[in-house]
């Protein structure tokens, strides 16, 4: 049997292409999700948004797109606790309370964007993984640089994290580049750790390389979308995040693998909260 392998879709950015078929209304961002639910994407990571796309405390685009969503496909839905903002370690983990939230991201430490710093405390990841474990939610780490893996050794030993998911997050301006190399030595260290469970997340990904290269390596996750770049395999730029699956998923079964259903991801990492509509 092929070996498995979560596609996650990230679909909301602010640069959207001209001319894109998703938008940022609650209505576009849940029909491109189903769209790509339909083509074999098995999970989806949503930001808690606005109308016009900046990140917010207010939860009702948020709920009223997983519901649309969750109409009509049973997509792993994951809420984003994290993105560059002046809220507060509390409002940034909304998405937490959310009924159908069953996996949420969590920052596991500081790094630099651009001209500025992306600030995820130490005492902020304790907050923010020990509410996901009140909520039975399931958190990816999400890991940035080396130092990042120890820390989150830490938080599996103590109890705050239970399932050890982590992705690696390359290619942010002035963070660790996204290279094969960088890929090839944290992925080595993260599967260090007992059970880990590892995938790829390339931002500003302009080609499918380092895509094909994190599947070589046995990545156990792999993410494509507008919120992390906007090229497709051929080079042409992508209409919609549905394009963007639809070559991802071609890559997948072109390499010999299967993409994980929504089943299978619960499956595998262990999702035990009882989503309430």
């Amino acid at each position: 049997m092929a070996r498995p392998v979560i596609l996650a879709v990230a679909p909301v950015a602010h640069d959207l292409p001209k001319g894109c078929e998703c938008g940022l209304s609650a209505e576009g961002v849940a029909r491109d999700v189903i769209d790509c639910a339909r083509a074999g994407a098995s999970m989806v990571h949503l930001h808690v948004r606005d109308n016009e796309g900046y990140l917010s405390e207010d939860l009702s685009v948020y709920d009223e797109t997983i519901r649309l969503i969750r109409a009509q496909s049973d997509i792993v839905v994951q809420g984003s606790t994290g993105g560059e903002s002046m809220l507060t370690r509390e409002q940034r983990c909304v998405a937490v309370r959310h009924p159908m939230t069953e996996v949420a991201s969590l920052n596991i430490g500081s790094t630099n964007f651009g001209d500025g710093v992306y600030v995820n405390t130490i005492l902020d990841i304790r907050y923010w993984a020990g509410q996901m474990r009140d909520e039975r939610i399931v958190p990816e780490m999400e890991i940035f640089d080396l130092s990042m893996v120890g820390t989150a050794r830490r938080l599996l030993k103590e109890g705050l994290v239970r399932v050890p998911l982590m992705s690696l997050a390359l290619g942010f301006e002035n963070s660790l580049e996204a290279s094969e190399h960088h890929m090839d030595v944290m992925f080595a260290e993260m599967r260090r750790i007992p059970g880990a469970i590892v995938g790829l997340c390339q931002h500003d990904m302009r080609d499918f390389t380092l895509f094909r290269h994190a599947l070589e390596c046995g990545a156990d996750i792999v993410r494509v979308g507008f919120e992390d770049g906007h090229t497709l395999d051929d080079g042409r730029m992508a209409a919609s995040n549905l394009q963007l699956v639809e070559d991802a998923v071609r890559i997948i079964h072109g390499m010999g693998l299967e993409v994980a259903t929504p089943g299978e991801v619960r499956s595998l990492l262990g999702i035990r909260r009882e989503v309430v509509e």
